[in-house]
């Protein structure tokens, strides 16, 4: 039975490439004879307005897909604590209190989310105290872990990289978890057996896999799809004020509708699906 999600975060209104995305996993979920889930991704600190996760409950029955909502991660923290608890035991995890612009200022290579983290805090030793994030010692975790893979569905086969992203941050300042790490836990506990989402986070699942291998976690299948862009390539996005579907529900436009015209590719003028990426950074 192929179990999919849909885990916005209420930090903005969802617009047409969620509806794309909400409708990729709804259909294949339904494809694999299974269930299609809806997760609130909501422990990004002041930015989440819980007022919000309605309005994405109405914007799904409104587009006329059936889900079933699971716990929020709010709700979850207790289990990022733990596995942050385990990987610390595991002598994989260090605190870290450089700043962004400290990381940028000192970094001398970029990965596929910017600069690396120069490994500052690594050679100075514990810092303690709360206003430490919690970095993976990514050279010791991928010789503990050894050659992984994962398969995607559209992609094919992948040799795990997950050294290219350098010493992430599993453990945030401003909130209980990255979401590397809170995405990968919440996955296995809801049963996740295929991850739907846009190709955008294609690189993100070299460390997910990991995650998984280090806390013993089930691997699902992996399906990166499209994603909408506008007509200067750059992607849908809620801070560029992207027309909201709770909108166009209020104005009276028919969701089903809406739902025809993503599944038949057919969107407004200036709005494009793009696959485009590379699988080499």
């Amino acid at each position: 039975m192929t179990v999919t999600r849909f885990a916005p975060s209420p930090n903005g209104p969802l617009h047409l490439g969620h509806a794309y995305s909400a409708i990729v996993g709804h259909d294949r979920a339904r494809r694999g004879g299974g269930e299609f889930l809806l997760r609130i991704e909501d422990i990004d600190g002041a930015r989440s307005r819980p007022e919000l996760a309605d309005e994405f409950r109405a914007d799904l029955t409104w587009l006329g897909l059936e889900y079933r909502e699971v716990a929020p991660q709010s709700q979850r923290i207790a289990s990022y604590r733990a596995a942050a608890d385990e990987l610390r035991a595991m002598g994989i995890l260090y605190p870290c209190t450089c700043t962004r612009a400290e990381v940028a200022a000192a970094a001398v290579a970029h990965g596929p989310d910017g600069p690396l983290y120069p490994g500052t805090c690594l050679r100075r030793g514990p810092v303690p105290g709360p206003d430490a994030a919690w970095r993976l010692d990514m050279e010791q975790a991928t010789l503990l872990a050894g050659p992984l893979e994962w398969m995607d569905e559209r992609h094919g086969l992948q040799q795990a990289r997950p050294e290219r992203f350098g010493d992430v941050v599993l453990w945030r300042k401003d909130a209980p978890a990255s979401y590397h790490l809170a995405a990968t836990l919440d996955d296995a506990a809801d049963g996740i057996t295929h991850v739907t989402r846009g190709v955008d986070l294609f690189h993100s699942t070299h460390i997910h896999r990991l995650i998984q291998h280090l806390l013993g976690l089930p691997v699902p299948v992996w399906h990166h799809h499209a994603v909408l862009v506008e007509a200067d390539g750059r992607k849908l996005a809620k801070r560029r004020d992207a027309p909201a579907l709770a909108d166009r529900r209020r104005a009276g436009e028919d969701g089903r509708c809406v739902v025809a015209e993503v599944r038949a590719a057919l969107f407004d003028t200036g709005i494009s699906l793009s696959d485009a990426i590379d699988l080499e950074p």
